[in-house]
C-alpha cells in the first residue's frame, strides 16, 4: 500500500511539473528554450529536459521551424478554446465587458489568480485603444498591477497575508518598495473601492481595478480597465473610469448571482 501511495504521489508531482512547463508559455506566443523554461519554472535543467521531451512526444509542445526552441502545439490550445467556448460565465460576461470597453475607450479584463500572477480569462477592447499586447491567456504580476492588488484586497485576511509574505520573499531587495505600493492601493480600495496603478507591467500603461465576487460560490475575480497612452494622467483617468467600472461590476455580479459553476 505504501508503494502504491508513493507511485501515485510521484505521478501527481510529474503532472504538476508538466503543467508548470505549459503555463510558462504566455499569450505573446514567444518560443522558449529549455534554459528559459528553467528560469520561468524554477525546475532543474534535467527535469525540464525530461518534461519537454515528453510533452513534445504527446503533442503538447512542438519545435519552432528550424530551431530547438519550443512553442505550444495544438493540444493545449484546443483545451483552452474548448473552455472558452463552453464557459457560461464568459458567455454572460463578454457582452458587458465589450460594452464597458466601448463606453470608456479602454481595454477591459476579467482575471483570476494563477500562483503569483493574474490570468486573463476574459478580455475585450475598444477599437480606439492603443494596443497593450494583451488578451485572453495573458498573465500579469500579482503584486505590481491594479488587477492583482484588487484581487489581494478581496481575499480573506489570513489568505491575503500569506500571499503578501510570498510576494515579499519573491521580491527580495525590492520588497520594501513593493509593499509600499501595495499598501497605497489597499488604502485607495478602502477609500473608494478601486485602485489605480501606472506602469505596473508596461511603460505608460495604466490599470484601474476592483475585486468582484461571482455566483453562488462567491468566486473571487478582478475586473479592470486599462490603456496605454503617452504620459497618461492617472488621477484624471481613475476619476473618469471609477464610477462606470463600479456600476459595471455591480451589474456583472447581479447577472451572475445564480451562477453555480466553476472557472
Amino acid at each position: 500500500m505504501g508503494a502504491g501511495n508513493d507511485a501515485s504521489g510521484a505521478t501527481v508531482l510529474t503532472v504538476r511539473r508538466g503543467m508548470q512547463v505549459l503555463r510558462a508559455f504566455r499569450s505573446e506566443r514567444a518560443p522558449l528554450s529549455n534554459a528559459e523554461l528553467v528560469r520561468r519554472t524554477g525546475l532543474s535543467k534535467a527535469t525540464v529536459s525530461r518534461l519537454t521531451s515528453t510533452l513534445l512526444h504527446l503533442g503538447f509542445l512542438r519545435h519552432v521551424p528550424g530551431g530547438r526552441e519550443f512553442e505550444l502545439a495544438a493540444a493545449p490550445v484546443g483545451i483552452g478554446h474548448a473552455y472558452l467556448a463552453s464557459s457560461d460565465l464568459l458567455r454572460i460576461a463578454n457582452p458587458l465587458l465589450q460594452e464597458l470597453a466601448d463606453e470608456l475607450n479602454v481595454s477591459v479584463a476579467l482575471s483570476i489568480r494563477d500562483d503569483l500572477e493574474m490570468l486573463y480569462v476574459g478580455y475585450r477592447v475598444s477599437h480606439k485603444v492603443r494596443t497593450l499586447r494583451l488578451g485572453v491567456g495573458s498573465v500579469l504580476p500579482l503584486g505590481t498591477t491594479s488587477i492583482g492588488r484588487a484581487y489581494l484586497w478581496g481575499l480573506p485576511e489570513a489568505e491575503r497575508e500569506d500571499l503578501l509574505a510570498r510576494l515579499r520573499t519573491h521580491a527580495g531587495s525590492a520588497a520594501p518598495g513593493l509593499m509600499r505600493g501595495i499598501q497605497q492601493s489597499f488604502d485607495e480600495l478602502r477609500r473608494i473601492g478601486i485602485c489605480s496603478v501606472l506602469s505596473g507591467y508596461q511603460r505608460d500603461a495604466y490599470g484601474v481595478a476592483l475585486p468582484v465576487r461571482v455566483g453562488r460560490k462567491r468566486i473571487l475575480m478582478s475586473m479592470s480597465c486599462g490603456k496605454a497612452d503617452v504620459q497618461p494622467n492617472l488621477a484624471e483617468e481613475s476619476k473618469r473610469i471609477a464610477p462606470v467600472l463600479r456600476c459595471a461590476a455591480e451589474r456583472f455580479q447581479d447577472l451572475l448571482a445564480d451562477f453555480d459553476g466553476e472557472l
